[in-house]
């Protein structure tokens, strides 16, 4: 599998293109608002600032599904042009942004419709942001922004902290559209998804975060899982040990019964079917609504994925 993750996952530092992050920021989700040097977690924040279980969902085709999943499967293998093109099919774009504190370049792959703020009815297909100047070596998963609150601060602050990322992001709350259609953690129909199996197909490990409410696992502030599969259980014990040291509780699910435990998460599922580390973690409330329980998530989860960089 290592070779595997080391051949299909390339660097993208040669990836070129005329896009140099300069433009202004249009979208439809509050990015017109946005300075022209606004960071990932900002463009982040941005986006979901509109989500509701009211905003709307289009499911995609699977002909929608594919495209852009061979959108994003052509930016790792650095082929830009071909990606933009193929993109362009289902009105999706590339775009270079920039992260000020570091100078660390993304390419942002995202539903034309939303940036150019064109759409009152998005479709909520979502985004991904890929880093350009590292060899990508592991992902970051966020299935339910706003739903779960500040999901999205965590995988965006992850992907800027941690060099050689690449973050998903559903674009819809997940009980907008008709029943639960608009839960990617649970629809394999979905952008969200595609995405993701394209990566876990490559061997680039994932790490997926939720939010539970506080009645949830009331002993714990955080549920650790492997999912379906056993590939990350090392790395979820470098995980929950480092949250423990930095005072946090952790039930740990492949050791012990656990509330949420994501096994029948469908991501998880697939990572399992394609023997790639996969790690399902839900932070509580106390967690995620302080700036500083973020940034010690954050740095729990770095200590994570900086073992995967070295793989």
């Amino acid at each position: 599998m290592l070779a595997l993750a080391l051949a299909g996952v390339l660097s993208l530092t040669q990836c070129g293109s005329s896009d140099d992050g300069s433009e202004g920021r249009r979208g439809s989700f509050g990015e017109r608002d946005l300075p022209a040097d606004a960071g990932v977690e900002e463009l982040i924040t941005a986006y979901t600032s509109s989500f509701s279980e009211d905003s709307g969902y289009d499911r995609p085709t699977r002909d929608e599904r594919r495209a852009v999943a061979d959108g994003v499967a052509l930016l790792l293998d650095r082929h830009r042009s071909r990606a933009e093109r193929r993109l362009a099919d289902v009105d999706f774009r590339v775009r270079t942004v920039t992260e000020p504190s570091t100078g660390r370049r993304y390419a942002e792959v995202s539903d034309r419709l939303d940036v150019d703020g064109d759409s009152e009815a998005p479709r909520g297909w979502g985004r991904a942001y890929i880093d350009l100047d590292s060899p990508i070596r592991w992902s970051v998963q966020v299935p339910h922004p706003v739903a779960d609150r500040s999901t999205e601060h965590l995988g965006a602050a992850l992907l800027s902290r941690s060099p050689g990322g690449v973050l998903v992001i559903a674009g819809a709350h997940r009980k907008a559209g008709r029943g639960d259609e608009a839960d990617v953690a649970h629809r394999r129909k979905s952008v969200f998804h595609a995405i993701c199996d394209e990566l876990a197909k490559r061997g680039v490990p994932g790490i997926q975060v939720h939010g539970m409410a506080d009645d949830s696992a009331p002993r714990y502030d955080v549920v650790a899982s492997t999912g379906r599969g056993r590939e990350a259980v090392a790395e979820g014990r470098d995980l929950a040990d480092a949250l423990r040291r930095r005072g946090y509780e952790v039930c740990r699910a492949w050791a012990r019964s656990c509330p949420l435990e994501g096994r029948r998460n469908v991501q998880g599922r697939t990572a399992w079917a394609e023997e790639t580390e996969f790690l399902h973690v839900e932070f509580g409330a106390g967690i995620r609504d302080s700036r500083a329980g973020r940034r010690k998530a954050v740095a729990a989860m770095a200590a994570v994925t900086r073992d995967w960089r070295r793989m």
